[in-house]
Parts: C-alpha cells; sequence; structure tokens
C-alpha cells in the first residue's frame, strides 16, 4: 500500500475520540441529546426538534461479555456489544442521551430494546416487512408521525414545518458531499484506502459541529482533487478493487476491511448502512417534509425486508460504477437475514455482473484473522 494520505484525514483520526468530551460539553451546556443505533433512524426529527443526534456505541469485542451476562451467547455479536456498552455505561454517548431510538429491524433488537427501556427512556419504531407497496409506506409514515409526537412530549419543544424543512436541507447537503467523496473512489489510483473513508464516514455520527464538519470534509476533497490531479493514491495504479457489502461495519469491527486492504486491494466502496447506504438517497426537498423524510428511511435497502431487490439492483450498480474486481460479503454470525440474503447476492452477481464474490461469517475477535486472510488471499488470486 502507498503511505501517500491526505493531511486532512488528521481531523477524522482524533474525530471519535474527542466526540465523548464534546458531547459532555453539550450536556452541560443543557443541550438535548438523542441516541440511535440504526440508519432507520430519522435524523432529520431529531435535528429539527433542536437535540443532537448521535450513533450509539456497538462495535468494540469488550464489552460483549457484559452483554452475555443477559443475552444469550450465539446472539449477534453487535447486539451483545449495544447491550454491554449501554448496561455498564461505558458507552458515554449512551450515558448523555435524554431519549433512544431504536427499531425493529431484527428480533434480537427488538428484545434488547425491550429490556433497554428498563433503565433508558426509549422509543422503539415499528418497520415494515417490506417498501415496495403504498401499505408498507403508510405503516412507516405512521411510525415515523409517532416518533415526532414522542420527541416533541419528551424534549417539550414542537417540531414545526419550517424546522423540518430546514433539517432537511441540512443533512441533504451533507450528503451530497459525502457522495462527493465516494465518487472520487472511482478513480485509479484509489485517492483513500477503505478504512480511512469508514473513518469519515462514522465521523458522521459523532461530530457535532455540522458546519465543522463540512469544512473539513471540503479540505479532503481539495487535497484529493490534488493527489489526483498528481497521479497520486493509497494505492498503486492498478490493484485490484473490492465492493463490501453485508452487515454494519464499524470502527472497532473493520477487521475484514483491514484485511482485505494488507493483502493489497483497494475497497473502493463501502456498501453496509454504516458506510455509503445511509448516503445515496437525498430526501425529496419538493415534497411535504415529515412524508419526503418517511419515504427516504423507507427506502433504505436492509435485509431485514423482504424482498429486498433494492439491494442487489444497487449492488450491481456500484460494481460497475467503481470497476469492481470483487465483491465481498461480510455477516456476523447470528445475523440470519443477512446470511440468507448473502446466497440471494452471490445468484444475483453470477447471473448479472460476473464478478467473485466471497461471503464472510464472522464475529468481533481476532482468532479467525489469519483463517479470513487465507480466504482473502485466494479470493484475490481468482480474480481476472
Amino acid at each position: 500500500m502507498s503511505s501517500t494520505r491526505p493531511q486532512a484525514m488528521a481531523h477524522f483520526d482524533m474525530a471519535i475520540p474527542h466526540a465523548g468530551a464534546s458531547l459532555k460539553q453539550l450536556k452541560e451546556e443543557g443541550q438535548k441529546v438523542v441516541g440511535f443505533y440504526c440508519v432507520f433512524a430519522p435524523q432529520e426529527l431529531v435535528v429539527a426538534a433542536g437535540a443532537t443526534p448521535v450513533a450509539l456505541c456497538a462495535t468494540k469485542e469488550e464489552p460483549i461479555a457484559d452483554g452475555e451476562k443477559t443475552l444469550p451467547r450465539n446472539f449477534c455479536p453487535l447486539i451483545k456489544s449495544s447491550y454491554g456498552f449501554a448496561v455498564t455505561d461505558k458507552c458515554p454517548f449512551f450515558l448523555h442521551s435524554d431519549l433512544i431510538i431504536g427499531e425493529t429491524t431484527c428480533d434480537g433488537k427488538k428484545k434488547m430494546f425491550e429490556l433497554m427501556a428498563n433503565f433508558k427512556p426509549t422509543h422503539v419504531m415499528n418497520m415494515p416487512q417490506g417498501y415496495q407497496t403504498a401499505e408498507d409506506l403508510q405503516y412507516w409514515t405512521a411510525s415515523v408521525e409517532k416518533l415526532q409526537r414522542e420527541l416533541e412530549t419528551r424534549l417539550g419543544v414542537a417540531i414545526t414545518e419550517e424546522k423540518l424543512k430546514a433539517a432537511i436541507a441540512e443533512l441533504n447537503a451533507e450528503r451530497v458531499k459525502i457522495q462527493e467523496l465516494s465518487n472520487f473512489m472511482k478513480a485509479d489510483p484509489v485517492p483513500l484506502n477503505g478504512q480511512d473513508m469508514l473513518k469519515v464516514l462514522w465521523a458522521r455520527n459523532f461530530v457535532f459541529d455540522r458546519e465543522e464538519f463540512a469544512l473539513q470534509i471540503d479540505e479532503l476533497l481539495e487535497q484529493i482533487k490534488e493527489m489526483a490531479a498528481k497521479g497520486e493514491g493509497a494505492f498503486p495504479k492498478g490493484a485490484k478493487r473490492v465492493v463490501v457489502t453485508g452487515v454494519p461495519t464499524g470502527l472497532g469491527a473493520e477487521k475484514v476491511i483491514r484485511i482485505i486492504e494488507e493483502c493489497g486491494a483497494a475497497v473502493v466502496y463501502i456498501e453496509n448502512c454504516s458506510g455509503m447506504k445511509q448516503y445515496v438517497d437525498l430526501v425529496d426537498e419538493n415534497k411535504p417534509p415529515l412524508a419526503a423524510v418517511a419515504e427516504k428511511y423507507l427506502n433504505t435497502p436492509c435485509s431485514c425486508m423482504s424482498p429486498n431487490p433494492r439491494r442487489m439492483e444497487r449492488i450491481s450498480q456500484v460494481v460497475a460504477d467503481y470497476q469492481a474486481d470483487g465483491v465481498v460479503d461480510i455477516v456476523w454470525q447470528g445475523c440470519h437475514t443477512y446470511n440468507v440474503e448473502s446466497r440471494v447476492l452471490r445468484e444475483h452477481l453470477k447471473q448479472n455482473s460476473d464478478v467473485p464474490f466471497l461471503h464472510i461469517e464472522t464475529d468481533y475477535s481476532q482468532g479467525d484473522a489469519e483463517q479470513i486472510k487465507t480466504r482473502v488471499q485466494a479470493f484475490l488470486e481468482m480474480m481476472r
């Protein structure tokens, strides 16, 4: 791997380590905080309520043992990590949250939120089973409206149409910047490694000064443009290009992405909901704001939706746009929806994109790192 790296990445290196202290200061100043775990949580409503949205800790192995004191050992590691962080107050973002937004994206998380509500104010959004019918949208819109009422009651505010429109415009502008950054990953040589791209995407959920975040993205974009003009990148020109998809893969649980890049391939796109999935679609600013917010979030192609053709179509398009040489699908042990859908995705890509496909089922531990490395090396060797 080339050592070329934009200097602006130094800011994102420290964004999450500094986030806990920043949030504590906001709380001391009287700011309300709303925590969430999933990209289905409509952040526009939180911003329109005058509160700060923050992603909650869920991607470290260390708290899993505490989670297993209550949850079954064969649960998904993401759920056990989430609950372990919450029940021990080791996550500053959970500790400082005035309300937690949960969602029924899987049975394990539903039961976790049921337990969590015993010691933290928790509002659970009910998900429809799909996104393709008018009935699905109607059901989900009612859930979004219920969240609006909960935020207004819990925080003692009124979410007006004007405030919601302003929040929509603000978050849409961020998504456009992230899309611009992602588009540079189509270049050869690739300007950022996948671990740095994940760090930037992940930082969005932990940086509370949105203007400062936008300025830092602009600086990063300028430096990447300069690198591109010089033919510089994070990898040598011609490096094999990999699209990563599957379960949420945040900082602390990026083992597979790290291994892929240590083996010399460039991760050019992270489709996971912890990656680009949350930034691809904008809220339609020409529609009634609450309805537009509901429509945007329902369109998220999560494996909890059945059937899920939008994910298949999107990954095929990403493979073409980013000239991918292969796709790696990461599945956490115990995540049944993504595990089943991995087989559907493999067949879809075989019929439509004809790129090598690697399914990796793992957890947060490092015990299988060498085995994964061996499989990734063989995978890269078979690429055309």
